[in-house]
């Protein structure tokens, strides 16, 4: 049998306080660190957060002291785990360092999650939303260019990433109808498909909050302006990814899940990651949520007489896995740079009656003013005589997002 949390024994909930010498963890050093651990850290400083919150919501919804006490005992150990996840990030990497890492962790989770989906309409929604957040971290690779200096970029993502054209940001915006999607039955539903679907709301939520909050921080207006631009992107993506949750779970099953799926990604990231230290914390935080899920099994037991072996697998799914998706997103770009969303489904823009709500939206946001994704690439052209790029599988795929010198070489 595969790892399974409910047959395992974790750490006991009043013995999972920790002191702030603990807490306190040394960072890693960005220069040394590899780009997939620092992927892993911003993945479960995400899920934490979302675990965290839930919990929060959970308890605004009950008047049951007990039940709360017992919430909140659960989530201040997860608000320690949170910020020994956050505090490894250095103090020394910028904001826009962090924003393509965040970025990073976008594409090459999506793509993961993408790839492995189960569900047609689940991994389609991924697809959709990966080539987006692919144009995002070349959006800010040619600001971090501009602000910072050369380098920066492939000292983050390394050359596990190409930084090229998705689905440009300023064809992106649109109607707030079409960004809800079909939501799974969780009576169905595949658990792997339930924890895709959690883990990728947590991990744009992160984005989300984050862009929205660092972006006022900068000086220079096109730095502010692409910030702004990309949150609202950000927003929407956490919009589609939600709405696939299915309503009607429980406030128990919730709680149950999210814990579910904390131990399924600590176990998974375990299995791979190089840093020692962190693979301990991993561990750590593993033996802590096996905890976790033994007590939210017993308040959905305790409360609506399920048994939680009824709604979880007798083992963990393959691991979620970081590497290298050059290929794969290269397949998506190809088949699907032209896509739009019309309510639930994804249609080629160019079906599109010349009245829908896109081309309106589009209008209201788009005309007239300089839009500042476009804006950052048409600065760097003019500043350095080229848009900043990284890779390394040949010319873009789509033959209009080439760059001049990638066209040229091509009619030769």
């Amino acid at each position: 049998m595969g790892f399974n949390p409910l047959t395992e024994q974790g750490i006991p909930l009043g013995k999972q306080i920790r002191n702030w010498r603990e807490l306190n963890v040394q960072p890693f050093d960005k220069r040394d660190v590899h780009p997939y651990t620092r992927a892993r850290v911003i993945v479960m400083n995400g899920i934490e957060v979302e675990s965290i919150l839930s919990s929060h919501q959970f308890a605004r919804h009950t008047d049951d002291w007990e039940l709360k006490t017992r919430l909140s005992l659960m989530r201040r150990a997860d608000q320690q785990q949170q910020k020994v996840v956050n505090w490894l990030l250095p103090g020394d990497q910028s904001v826009l360092e962090t924003t393509l890492a965040y970025e990073q962790v976008a594409i090459d989770l999506t793509a993961w999650l993408a790839r492995t989906e189960p569900d047609p309409y689940l991994k389609q929604v991924l697809d959709f939303g990966l080539l987006e957040d692919f144009d995002h971290l070349y959006r800010y690779a040619n600001l971090i260019d501009l602000i910072e200096g050369p380098h920066r970029v492939t000292e983050i993502v390394g050359d596990l990433t190409e930084v090229m054209p998705g689905r440009p940001t300023i064809v992106e915006h649109r109607h707030p109808f079409d960004e809800v999607r079909r939501h799974f039955d969780s009576h169905t539903v595949d658990p792997l498909s339930r924890m895709h679907a959690m883990t990728i709301v947590a991990a744009e939520q992160q984005t989300m909050n984050f862009y929205m909050n660092v972006g006022p921080m900068y000086v220079p207006r096109l730095a502010r302006g692409l910030y702004l631009e990309i949150a609202e992107i950000e927003e929407q993506h956490v919009t589609q990814y939600e709405s696939l949750l299915d309503p009607l779970d429980s406030w128990f099953q919730r709680e149950l899940f999210h814990h579910y799926n904390e131990c399924y990604l600590y176990w998974s990231f375990m299995q791979d990651e190089v840093d020692p230290r962190i693979r301990d914390l991993w561990e750590l935080h593993l033996m802590m949520e096996i905890e976790h899920v033994r007590v939210a099994g017993e308040l959905l037991k305790r409360h609506e007489g399920i048994d939680p072996q009824q709604l979880l697998p007798a083992e963990m799914p393959e691991p979620t896995r970081f590497q290298d998706n050059k290929h794969y997103i290269r397949e998506v770009l190809a088949a699907q740079i032209d896509l739009t969303a019309r309510g639930t489904e994804f249609v080629p823009v160019e079906s599109l009656p010349p009245d829908a709500r896109y081309f309106k939206y589009q209008k209201a946001v788009n005309e007239g003013v300089a839009v500042p994704s476009e804006k950052v690439i048409e600065e760097h052209i003019k500043q350095f005589g080229h848009d900043f790029r990284a890779t390394t599988e040949g010319p873009h795929p789509v033959e209009s997002l080439r760059s001049q010198p990638e066209a040229d070489d091509t009619e030769e």
